[in-house]
């Protein structure tokens, strides 16, 4: 509960005083300093995970059956888009291509405002954006309440990124690195999948 209270303060925080004082820093200079932040915290977990080689071993003993991770995940970000569609005033083909961001709402985003209409792109960023911020939320919840590859879930594509430190600190280093693996593999499929869900008629 206070990993949970500090994330949901200084995601609130955060808004607060970007809504007070939008120009305490300017967009480019946030970013790298996101960025950067960001950098180091995944440099660390990095140095954890080579650290533990005999957990890198039982990942290597795992094999190819490691992508059913993130295929689960795929399966259950289309499943819920699915059932979101019966909620919204959306087609199948309109919330699939909304879920296949898998988190990832800056590619998502742009790829679907080009492809398809900037309506589209717009509501695809929101979700992405909001299905992040629930990530931190729901990934300590998860790891102590529930398992820890469930706790991998929420992150979809960002926990090669983003909320791979929180997941490593939260679990152990072998679900941390088969949290990366997922996130990178679910990276991958974004440019292909909503492309290819465009194409449905």
């Amino acid at each position: 509960m206070k990993m949970i209270s500090c994330i949901v303060a200084a995601v609130l925080a955060g808004i607060a005083v970007g809504w007070m004082s939008p120009s305490i820093m300017n967009s480019e200079v946030l970013d790298h300093v996101v960025t950067y932040v960001l950098a180091i915290m995944v440099f660390g977990v990095g140095i954890s995970i080579g650290h533990n080689r005999r957990e890198l071993i039982k990942i290597k003993e795992v094999g190819w059956r490691i992508i059913l991770v993130p295929l689960a995940i795929a399966g259950g970000s289309f499943l819920g888009a699915s059932i979101a569609s019966l909620f919204f005033n959306m087609s199948l083909k309109e919330v699939l291509v909304v879920g296949a961001g898998f988190g990832w709402y800056s590619l998502s985003s742009v790829l679907i405002t080009q492809l398809y209409s900037a309506e589209l792109g717009a509501i695809a960023f929101l979700a992405n954006v909001f299905r992040e911020l629930m990530a931190f939320v729901l990934i300590p919840f998860l790891a102590i309440h529930v398992g820890k590859i469930v706790a991998i879930a929420p992150g979809g594509a960002t926990t090669m990124d983003s909320t791979l430190p929180i997941i490593a600190k939260m679990t152990d280093t072998s679900t941390a690195m088969i949290a990366f693996i997922s996130g990178l593999i679910l990276t991958t499929m974004v440019p292909f999948l909503i492309p290819l869900l465009l194409t449905i008629h």
